[in-house]
């Protein structure tokens, strides 16, 4: 916070404005056409309250006076402002020897005056004894060079498309001002002369000043933005407007969930692999749901376990399984919820289920669990768990469970009898994981990422470590209902458990205007947003309340630029990977058949040499 120091007057009007004018705007060679009179609008309409030029309007302000105090930064909200306008700064340097001499007499006037109050017995005046404070304060500041002393005008042109639209913004801009005691006016009748002192040409028509020194001044410094550099963490990218690291700690946010939303190409599956590796070298374990293939190599690269789930791959996992009781938790209760989410399952193998079927669903799998001993009352710790044949064999000896017997046959001795009809034999002891889908018929990627998304779950709960879960083409698992849930219930509570859920989608639109998945954007604390669609760029901007010039960039901006939002926070974000790291992670065709050709060239070299 730094004093103003307001002792002097604070106009200074010149009295040739026109005759400058007329010689800044019309330069013009004499019978021949100049780039002058391409540019120049036919028509410039000037009246007391705007200046017309075509069809745009605009009207300048300028600040009159200041408070005695001002915060660094308090400018900051003016130039956030979402409004179309120019601001222009016109500082003008004052002889310090001029200033000096001037303070000289009005510490001396102050000094008269409070003399004056004590020998005609008046009590203190606070406001003289402060005024003279300051004044002394400023003197020693200028005599030891720590302050200099300039004439100061501030300008702002705003921009309308009409006289209603020009009238709000300006009550939007000075009430803003208003709330930082900063009092302005509208340059009345000489909008024409504001205009030109907001152009990039570094002329002051206006020359409506106020004197300051430097102290207040650099509080109104413009460049101003946002920075998320902690201690811990790791390096997400370098902040766009002031090149400064984004270091950050995603676990010590109110929760660890992070979210990428991008259109294809845009460099989302890039960060997000960048991010894994950084995670690893600080300790953290990251478990992935691959839908394309895009993680092999990242997992081959840094010792991780991969793991391929299709319909005729050797790694199984039988969503029968049972984890062990977490503390305070019973053995029913454990029984009970895989129960639950065992009908989920259900209900998205078989494309939905009735209520009634529903309710056969749940007591069948109640008695297939029983067929094996395993039941609320007994410990069910080394027993085998049933499989979904064995679900199928009780629904057919049941009352109602004939027919989705039959739809269930499919899963158990049809087509798709080796994906979830096995033991699990998958065991993960490995720093990441991942689990590719990729080859996986679209009619199953959702039976395959809710499968595995439980079988991730249970090995959470079972264990506290501090965990990454990401989830790649979320869209996918959003579409049903059951999935969507499940993945907001992991958002929920992954807190609990020192887990971190990264979800990941380029469909915007089916993932937010899914009933859940608007409140799994609310329940992550780490957003980032790349290059996005323009059908879908409307719904970005009102989720996460982005000004226009955000939404315009998030448009127009190139691969691996977008905006970071960590909290409350949120800056401009380059990703920027080293040499190494993207030869590891990289996703761009181009430079994957580069690589390929390397690693030929150096194997071909070593064979040569051998």
């Amino acid at each position: 916070m730094q004093p103003f120091h307001n002792i002097f007057s604070k106009k200074k009007t010149g009295s040739s404005a026109s005759r400058e004018v007329e010689r800044e705007l019309i330069k013009r060679s004499s019978g021949a056409t100049t780039l002058v009179d391409v540019i120049t609008p036919s028509v410039v309409e000037i009246s007391a309250h705007h200046l017309r030029i075509g069809e745009k309007l605009m009207r300048t302000i300028f600040i009159v006076s200041y408070p005695r105090y001002l915060n660094t930064g308090w400018f900051a909200n003016i130039i956030n402002l979402d409004k179309e306008m120019d601001i222009s700064f016109a500082i003008t340097p004052m002889d310090t020897a001029i200033i000096l001499n001037k303070l000289r007499k009005q510490t001396a006037r102050v000094e008269a005056e409070i003399a004056d109050l004590e020998e005609r017995g008046f009590v203190r005046d606070p406001i003289l004894e402060t005024a003279l404070q300051d004044l002394e304060d400023l003197r020693d500041k200028l005599i030891q060079a720590r302050e200099r002393f300039f004439y100061f005008g501030l300008y702002i042109t705003i921009y309308a498309n009409s006289p209603e639209e020009l009238e709000k913004a300006e009550r939007d801009v000075r009430a803003l001002l208003d709330t930082k005691l900063v009092r302005s006016k509208s340059a009345t009748y000489q909008h024409d002369l504001g205009f030109i002192s907001t152009l990039p040409f570094s002329i002051n028509m206006l020359h409506i000043t106020s004197p300051m020194n430097s102290g207040p001044l650099s509080t109104i410094f413009p460049f101003i933005s946002s920075t998320l550099s902690d201690d811990q963490g790791i390096l997400y990218g370098v902040n766009s407007e002031n090149s400064s690291l984004i270091l950050f700690d995603r676990f010590n946010l109110e929760n660890a969930n992070s979210l990428i939303f991008a259109k294809s190409g845009s460099g989302k599956s890039y960060a997000a692999k960048l991010e894994i590796l950084r995670s690893l070298m600080l300790g953290t374990e990251v478990l992935v749901i691959d839908p394309e293939n895009e993680y092999q190599y990242l997992a081959e690269t840094v010792d991780g376990a991969y793991f391929k789930i299709s319909l005729t791959s050797e790694s199984h996992i039988n969503p029968f399984d049972l984890p062990p009781p977490v503390e305070g938790e019973g053995i029913s209760d454990v029984l009970r919820s895989n129960i639950i989410n065992l009908v989920g399952l259900v209900r998205i193998m078989l494309g939905g289920l009735t209520p009634q079927e529903e309710a056969v669903i749940d007591h069948a799998i109640t008695e297939t669990y029983a067929s094996r001993d395993i039941t609320p009352d007994v410990d069910f710790a080394g027993k085998p768990p049933p499989l979904m044949e064995d679900l199928q064999i009780v629904l057919e000896n049941s009352e109602g469970g004939s027919t989705l017997a039959e739809r269930l046959r499919r899963f158990t001795k049809g087509s798709y009898a080796g994906f979830v009809n096995s033991p699990t034999n998958i065991d993960i002891q490995k720093r990441l994981v991942v689990f590719n889908v990729r080859d996986l018929e679209e009619e199953l990627r959702p039976v395959a990422m809710y499968i595995v998304l439980h079988y991730i779950w249970n090995l959470i709960r079972s264990e506290l470590k501090r965990r990454i879960l990401l989830v790649d083409e979320a869209w996918v698992l959003m579409r049903h209902k059951e999935g969507a849930q499940f993945l907001f219930g992991i958002a929920k509570r992954a807190r609990k458990y020192f887990l971190g859920l990264t979800t990941i989608t380029q469909d915007v639109n089916d993932f937010i205007l899914s009933k859940y998945g608007k409140a799994i954007v609310n329940n992550s604390s780490l957003q980032l947003l790349l290059r996005q669609h323009p059908a879908a760029i409307d719904l970005v901007q009102k989720t996460f309340n982005l000004t226009e010039e955000e939404k315009f960039r998030l448009l127009e901006t190139g691969t691996g630029r977008g905006l970071f939002f960590a909290g409350s926070q949120h800056v401009e974000i380059e990703i920027l990977a080293s040499y190494t790291e993207n030869q590891i992670i990289t996703t761009d065709p181009a430079e994957l058949i580069r690589i390929a050709q390397a690693k030929e060239e150096i194997a071909r070299a070593s064979q040569a040499a051998s």
